[in-house]
């Protein structure tokens, strides 16, 4: 195996670390999917377990990476989210903002960085994803990940498209089900269970259309239950997110 290191400087959205670029091959996640899928949801909405069983089925299909992204601006109906991250809250306005929405709601779900649907709507949620795969660039740089020790490699690949020329690479750690029992508001009493939700997400660096690598210590994304990994190339930023180019998922144990 031969290993290149450059060191780099990425950014987080609570801070800054340092990483450097490796190459590297082992044990490769599952490459190309289709489409990048995530749901904001709540634990005080109602409306939003349904939403939830539905991710959860999408989850376990290999072609479709599935994310739950708790949003915390109901918790002021009687219960706070334990899930819940405001930077997810800023992500789902960030989209609104890029589509020109009124306003956002849950559960929404946010198909290829680009359609939206409801969250319990399993129809608008396949049609969005084979409507948006036929948008050049969409899903088309192929993106993958290796563990090696207490490190992910993280590989993505030259783009063919003329319009996947640029990006942002994040990573997100992952905890695939999380059994919740829920106290108070609109879902009190029932015990929920939530997949693929993520845990902390921060920017691995920016890419310029041709291959890039680069290595994340463990330690910077895990903590107690996190048990997977994403990490994602896509157009834009984290003001004005755009399509999704290209994306990876692996275990961690």
């Amino acid at each position: 195996m031969t290993v290149m290191t450059a060191c780099n400087r990425i950014s987080r959205w609570s801070g800054a670390l340092s990483l450097c670029a490796i190459v590297a091959i082992i044990r490769p996640a599952h490459a190309d999917p289709r489409a990048v899928v995530e749901l904001f949801t709540s634990q005080g909405c109602s409306s939003c377990p349904p939403a939830d069983k539905i991710l959860g089925e999408l989850s376990r299909d290999p072609s479709v990476i599935a994310l739950s992204m708790p949003i915390d601006y109901w918790d002021y109906l009687g219960w706070k989210d334990t899930l819940a991250d405001s930077r997810f809250s800023a992500r789902q306005k960030a989209y609104s903002h890029v589509r020109g929405d009124r306003d956002v709601y849950t559960p929404q779900v946010i198909v290829n960085g680009s359609a939206q649907a409801i969250g319990s709507d399993r129809g608008s949620i396949e049609y969005a994803i084979s409507d948006t795969i036929k948008t050049d660039g969409v899903m088309s740089v192929p993106v993958t990940m290796t563990l090696s020790g207490r490190q992910i490699n993280v590989s993505v690949a030259a783009s063919k498209a003329p319009t996947a020329a640029h990006g942002e690479v994040w990573i997100c750690s992952v905890s695939k089900s999380v059994p919740i029992s829920i106290g108070r508001g609109e879902n009190r009493g029932r015990e929920l269970v939530y997949y693929n939700v993520v845990r902390n997400i921060l920017k691995v660096g920016d890419w310029n259309g041709s291959s890039g690598n680069w290595v994340v210590p463990i330690e910077n994304i895990s903590r107690d239950g996190v048990d997977a990994a994403v990490v994602y190339v896509q157009d834009g930023n984290r003001e004005k997110p755009g399509s999704m180019l290209g994306a990876a998922m692996t275990s961690l144990h």
